[in-house]
């Protein structure tokens, strides 16, 4: 049974949560693993009608039967975890089994101090973080400070781990924001409030996972982010703190490349992105205004507003190149109804020359201008499609089309939020 990866392919907000839900209902998903990011991510999906949004929880634990997993690669705030759990509770959600790496690390409340009081005295150069901890989470990890899951079960070892991480904060809040030291006890006594509810959760989820895959079961590997906010690959600096690609799988969740049979880049009919950085086709006019209204485009875990242009092939070629994809899941292609003529950007101008790839430096990239190719629009509504061939010429054209531009066959289209509004191209 395979090992499957989901991913974003542009720059999040994909709807990869759809995806996601969509194998788990149509084929038995064992698992469904989240191998990195934070509560900063958000999935939204679309029940019988009833809208979930899941931030920091694989979309999996929608599914019974199936066992959510929070990888050794993803950041952890209990406080997030616990309140979306619970909120899920009291919907009456019936919720899949949950499982969380012992060594994935820990969101403190301190982290989260760091992360707002750093981006406003960047000022007008901020990266536009959430403000939630995950980059300052990260930043301890790598600088060796970072607390790890399994420690909130000793004290002591949490207490000496809590103290050495404040030692260099804490100057940096008092000496360069002015800000109150943080004290390492309050942090030791929250963090200790969680132990006992998060213990039996917690498990060696690498152990799990390959001995689930011998064990001939099914493991889906759920994305957080995008292609183009990896901390490596993406439009770095206005990335994410993690490694968000198909490699990144892999550490994130502790099993081998070799284990991975099918990689999914989920990627929508148009383009948008949240936060700042460059965006060659976002559109300032009314196209642009209708693409945000019409596909509800506010972010499921910040609640901005996101920023919205035409479909990018460059981009789509870049992310089928560094993630390996095997095939694409276009969503919101019913967004797209009323245009009469769509716009899609195959290649970029700068400074005079037409590039067909990803430029290679952050100056380039900024100066990149789309050039166009324009598709006959279908303008009736699709939302009761569900098969290709009942979708309208034109939109199977639109479909066809992006295809053969993006670097990797279209396995599936979603035309609606819902669960059932989803058709597939190639079986």
């Amino acid at each position: 049974m395979p090992a499957i990866v989901v991913l974003g392919a542009q720059w999040g907000d994909e709807g990869k949560g759809k995806a996601t839900d969509l194998l788990a209902t149509t084929e038995t998903i064992d698992y469904v693993v989240r191998t990195s990011g934070g509560h900063n991510a958000g999935h939204t999906i679309v029940v019988n009608g009833e809208k979930f949004a899941t931030h920091l929880l694989p979309s999996g634990i929608l599914t019974p039967g199936a066992t959510s997993v929070i990888g050794n690669g993803v950041v952890v705030s209990p406080e997030a975890l616990f309140r979306e759990l619970d909120g899920l509770l009291e919907r009456g959600v019936e919720l899949g089994g949950l499982v969380v790496s012992a060594n994935a690390h820990i969101i403190a409340s301190y982290h989260s101090t760091i992360d707002k009081v750093t981006e406003r005295f960047l000022g007008k150069n901020q990266i536009g973080t959430t403000g939630r901890g995950i980059g300052p989470a990260y930043a301890d990890k790598i600088n060796r400070v970072g607390i790890r899951v399994a420690d909130l079960f000793d004290e002591g070892i949490l207490h000496q781990k809590v103290e050495s991480a404040l030692d260099v904060r804490n100057h940096l809040l008092t000496k360069v924001y002015n800000r109150r030291a943080v004290e390492v006890d309050a942090v030791v006594e929250e963090l200790l409030s969680y132990a006992d509810r998060l213990r039996p959760l917690v498990a060696d989820t690498s152990l799990l996972l390959n001995q689930a895959l011998d064990a001939g079961e099914t493991v889906l590997f759920e994305g957080a982010q995008a292609t183009m906010l990896d901390v490596d690959h993406g439009t770095y600096p206005f990335v994410t703190s993690s490694s968000a690609i198909a490699g990144g799988v892999c550490t994130g969740a502790g099993v081998g490349p070799t284990r991975i049979d099918r990689v999914i880049g989920v990627i929508k009919a148009y383009t948008t992105r949240v936060g700042s950085g460059p965006f060659p086709t976002e559109l300032f006019d009314h196209d642009g205004a209708e693409l945000q209204r019409i596909g509800g485009e506010v972010g499921v875990s910040t609640g901005r507003t996101r920023r919205c242009g035409w479909y990018d092939a460059v981009i789509a070629r870049y992310a089928s190149r560094v993630n390996g994809l095997t095939e694409f899941f276009l969503t919101k292609l019913d967004v797209l109804d009323s245009w009469e003529q769509i716009p899609v950007c195959v290649a970029y101008e700068i400074d005079g020359q037409r590039v067909e790839e990803m430029p290679m430096t952050q100056t380039e990239f900024h100066h990149a201008k789309p050039v166009y190719e324009f598709f006959d629009g279908w303008q009736e509504d699709i939302s009761g499609c569900r098969t290709f061939a009942d979708l309208p010429k034109n939109a199977q054209g639109y479909v066809l089309a992006l295809e053969e531009i993006s670097g990797a066959k279209i396995w599936g289209v979603g035309v609606g939020p819902g669960r059932e509004e989803t058709l597939v191209v190639h079986d």
